[in-house]
């Protein structure tokens, strides 16, 4: 057991968010009891892994999608006043890492999507403060069995949008998880062959098509699965807690 003081203390120190610019508070969002021994983990903070972590019993919940977002009206009603009136009803503790979770280079989004899909060969792409990352494939592969692998490793279709005016074959990669479609431009600068994040715009297979660069993308939510689950799995380690993770299946 540890005190949410100590807990949030600790994680600050691994994942040093005054480093980083963010759209939304991190760390401790929703206070409750202030010792922690159940510590559940999540993608977001929805409505179904509130009620998932509050029926297993949870001290607190920790997330990468939280809370009072910019520009998010702060009043707590409607949908958002239901999640926070639980869990405040619960006594449940609801923490929440954004950009430091994505870019951290051992519990990052990134990397650990990255070591998911087998790709070890892989670093953060100078001058984005890891927020994109750099795969390079032992062989090179054609576009179509890179989403293939892609599709298989996540359990779910991937969209691969082909350039005509990219390599027939790919080694070099660069991602970055969740809605980072935008930053094509940037993986196009850095000489991707590919680039993998989580959602496409309508103006992204233009840009896919006109840069020259693949483009997958494998879905928000998916891609964001696995440094949650890093971090809470060394976080229950490092304070002998139960940790459960809880997947409310999101398609997007």
């Amino acid at each position: 057991m540890i005190s949410v003081h100590r807990l949030i203390e600790t994680l600050d120190d691994w994942m040093q968010p005054a480093n980083f610019r963010d759209y939304a508070p991190n760390g401790l969002q929703v206070e409750g009891r202030s010792q922690v021994q159940r510590l559940a983990l999540g993608v977001t903070a929805s409505q179904a892994v509130i009620d998932a972590a509050i029926e297993w019993g949870a001290d607190a919940l920790l997330v990468h999608h939280g809370y009072f977002w910019k520009n998010e009206s702060p009043c707590l009603t409607g949908m958002k006043g239901a999640r926070v009136k639980a869990l405040m009803a619960a006594d449940l503790n609801l923490i929440g890492y954004h950009l430091p979770l994505d870019c951290h280079p051992e519990f990052g989004n990134n990397v650990r999507l990255l070591h998911h899909f087998g790709w070890t060969h892989c670093e953060p792409v100078a001058g984005t403060e890891g927020l994109l990352w750099r795969a390079t494939l032992n062989t090179a592969q054609s576009p179509e069995a890179v989403a293939q692998h892609v599709s298989d490793r996540l359990d779910r279709q991937s969209l691969l949008i082909e350039s005509a005016k990219g390599p027939k074959s790919v080694q070099h990669i660069i991602v970055c998880t969740g809605g980072a479609q935008d930053s094509i431009h940037q993986a196009a600068a850095h000489g991707a062959d590919l680039y993998l994040s989580g959602e496409i715009s309508e103006r992204t297979t233009h840009e896919a098509r006109e840069l020259g660069v693949h483009y997958i993308a494998a879905g928000h939510h998916a891609t964001e699965r696995y440094g949650v689950q890093a971090l809470g799995s060394k976080i229950a380690q490092a304070f002998e807690l139960e940790s459960q993770f809880f997947d409310d299946g999101n398609p997007a």
